[in-house]
């Protein structure tokens, strides 16, 4: 089998495939305004077959793990179908989705039978007022209750990721409600350090800090690093046997970030994007209309990855043709 390498020795078992770039969120680091449509670009989604043939091509290259997105990637009216044809007619091992948890206490019983392997829960703040404020909806109680039932259901494999916003979730205080929270729940908590993309510059001036504010807080609390194997990608972990959940923090600004890549990205009208910051991207969608085009379709795929840099340059103010990131699943 081959697998995909580019030429720094990385290898690439993980896709982020984004399905939608329609958002039903406001969140003010990524669409503060709504979603716009993007009239400079009529391309249809990704229909049901070409995201078949995408997925098992990714598959005979060595890809094991796709993760959907979007956007929001459960208000596709064929969400769950491509849930099932990801999970069970592609070859895909371990298929999950990045969700803001919307209508999460109507759908967890679905998301579970799908077959999913886990669940990424976008959440910035434990307190109601300061979760309204950022995503623009009084929703936290629900997508609370979706978790719980969720775990009711058996499902194990819960991740939550927040946006760390200097002065809005960035303090003790903040971190001591996630302790807590995890302290009796089994979830993987991670912050995420603000990123700058093409339309959030004042944001981003306004609000980043680095996450070693919440190392910090993980060293001083008895926090424990946890080591994964080469190609388990950027997230620093940490445990305490104390605690059901575990924290981690994903900090793009920090020093060989990079190193650890391990994943690929598809837009939702078929682009391949090597990085998430990158400035082009090819677009795939003429070589899936087909069975037959299998082959091809591999072929071009493999000989983009000698173009992939060996960093996302966001440290120098770099931040590519992302204008937001709901184009390519952040």
């Amino acid at each position: 089998m081959n697998i995909l390498k580019d030429s720094f020795g990385r290898k690439f078992p993980y896709i982020r495939l984004s399905i939608s770039d329609v958002c039903n969120f406001k969140c003010g680091y990524c669409l503060p305004n709504g979603y716009q449509v993007d009239k400079s670009d009529n391309r249809k989604f990704l229909h049901l077959d070409e995201i078949k043939r995408l997925a098992k091509c990714f598959s005979e290259l060595g890809v094991n793990k796709i993760r959907v997105t979007g956007g929001e990637p459960t208000v596709r009216k064929d969400f769950f179908d491509i849930i099932k044809v990801l999970r069970f007619e592609s070859g895909i091992q371990n298929v999950s989705i990045t969700t803001n948890g919307y209508k999460l206490d109507k759908k967890a019983e679905q998301l579970v039978n799908s077959g999913l392997s886990g669940i990424n829960i976008s959440i910035d703040s434990l307190d109601r007022e300061t979760f309204k404020n950022i995503t623009g909806h009084d929703r936290l109680s629900e997508i609370l209750k979706g978790i719980e039932n969720l775990q009711n259901l058996g499902f194990e494999n819960i991740k939550i990721n927040a946006v760390l916003l200097n002065g809005i979730n960035s303090s003790i205080e903040d971190f001591d409600i996630w302790a807590k929270y995890i302290e009796k729940n089994k979830v993987d908590f991670r912050f995420i350090e603000l990123m700058r993309t093409g339309d959030n510059l004042d944001y981003f001036k306004k609000y980043h800090i680095s996450s070693n504010i919440f190392r910090e807080y993980l060293n001083k609390n008895n926090w424990i690093f946890q080591t994964y194997g080469k190609d388990a990608g950027p997230s620093l972990n940490f445990i305490n046997p104390k605690f059901k959940g575990k924290f981690g923090i994903i900090a793009p600004y920090s020093k060989d970030f990079c190193k650890s890549c391990n994943r690929l990205r598809i837009t939702s009208r078929g682009d391949l994007r090597l990085c998430l910051f990158g400035n082009t991207g090819i677009s795939l969608r003429h070589l899936l209309q087909k069975d037959d085009q299998l082959n091809e379709l591999k072929d071009l795929i493999t000989r983009q990855m000698q173009f992939k840099k060996e960093s996302h340059y966001l440290e120098l103010g770099d931040t590519g043709s992302t204008k937001n990131l709901s184009k390519t699943g952040g």
